[in-house]
């Protein structure tokens, strides 16, 4: 072999056991890795975007058609249970009141009279009585003729029929007496249905008409809000939603204050989630709102649902193939590289997932992608790196 094939093929060697040599230095000597430390305290909390709402939120208008008279209150004004609100013009309606009334008092006096025609038969069969008395004993004597006794007897139940009929009159006019109280009644009733009055105390959230409108039966005139049933209503990732409870604390942050934290709690979970946006429904009370709140503006809600100590959390994106219940991390056991599937509990909103089993004694788990991680690969936790 000449000198220069000799000298090429060291040349080749050269480069091979360079290249072996690199191939090893960047592959398998030891890596640098983040691990996981465990925390002292966390609070596991879930995050909602809602809108500021009221419990109870009537619409309120009269209950007959009339043209507005007058409107006595406008958006954002207080108002007290009773108060007068609105009223519709009432001439229309106060004639037929005066016209049942009329009825009444004619009732009345159909009744007086019946009531007096009964008296007169009471007067008319004791007279009847007392002549036919006579004439029967007059007849047990012969004294006189049997048909005048039987001609008194016959005016005795003629009177007694008679009376029978006036207390019938009697009953009849006081059925029409009633009819008519009931009729003045229901008019007077039609008439109070022309003046709006607020049915609890509230605050007015929008005026829909104005006067002089002629409005119907059911119209929305006042949009009422009772100020003291305010409270969010929140939306939930059902993902999140498991650990939710009654009661539990929770922190308001409102768009229009968003450096001010208010408190609140859960005080209502709904029992049907959102189909299509795979959200729960959950209420949550303010107890240290403004005063003065908008209804339908959008609040962060973040509640509080556990408190963790002393536990392992894990990066979300540390985790491979994560269904919210298991997943596999890498780990530094005795100096070597291992991945192995963990169980995982609770999740914190900056996507941390809390460790619950699964974990070898004396494994750290890394908390964060690394490049050139494989089984068995020595390496060492980034804080002893030199």
């Amino acid at each position: 072999m000449t000198f220069p094939a000799k000298r090429t093929l060291f040349g080749l060697a050269v480069l091979s056991a360079v290249a072996v040599g690199g191939w090893f230095f960047l592959n398998e000597r030891p890596v640098f890795v983040p691990v996981v430390t465990a925390d002292q305290t966390t609070q596991v909390r879930v995050y909602g975007l809602g809108t500021v709402e009221a419990r109870i939120v009537s619409k309120i208008g009269f209950e007959v058609g009339a043209a507005l008279a007058d409107l006595l209150v406008d958006s954002n004004d207080a108002v007290t249970k009773g108060q007068v609100l609105a009223r519709l013009h009432p001439a229309q309606q106060q004639a037929r009141v005066t016209r049942a009334e009329a009825g009444v008092a004619a009732s009345d006096a159909a009744t007086l009279k019946a009531e007096a025609n009964v008296t007169r038969a009471q007067a008319v069969l004791a007279q009847r009585n007392s002549a036919n008395a006579r004439q029967q004993e007059l007849a047990s004597r012969s004294a006189v003729a049997a048909t005048s006794a039987e001609e008194a007897q016959r005016d005795v139940d003629v009177a007694a029929a008679e009376l029978t009929v006036a207390q019938s009159d009697v009953a009849v006019t006081r059925a029409q007496t009633a009819d008519a109280r009931a009729a003045l009644l229901y008019e007077q009733t039609l008439l109070a249905q022309h003046t709006l009055t607020a049915p609890f105390d509230a605050v007015i959230v929008q005026r829909h008409a104005e006067a002089g409108t002629v409005v119907r039966a059911g119209d929305v005139i006042f949009t009422l809000m009772d100020p003291e049933t305010v409270w969010l209503q929140t939306y939930i990732d059902e993902g999140r939603a498991g650990d939710l409870a009654l009661g539990q604390p929770a922190e308001i942050r409102l768009r229009s204050l968003p450096h001010s934290a208010f408190a609140g709690a859960v005080v209502r979970i709904g029992i049907e989630s959102d189909r299509v946006n795979e959200e729960r429904r959950v209420w949550v009370s303010c107890t240290d709102c403004p005063a003065q709140v908008f209804l339908g503006e959008q609040a962060e809600v973040r509640i509080t649902t556990a408190s963790l100590t002393g536990s392992l959390l894990v990066p979300e994106i540390a985790i491979q193939g994560f269904d919210g219940h298991q997943g596999r991390v890498w780990t530094l056991q005795d100096g070597h590289l291992a991945q192995i599937q963990l169980i995982f509990g609770h999740r914190t909103e900056d996507a941390r997932a809390e460790v619950v089993s699964g974990l070898p004694d004396g494994a750290q788990i890394i908390s964060g992608p690394v490049k050139g991680l494989t089984d068995g690969r020595l390496a060492r936790v980034a804080e002893d790196a030199p």
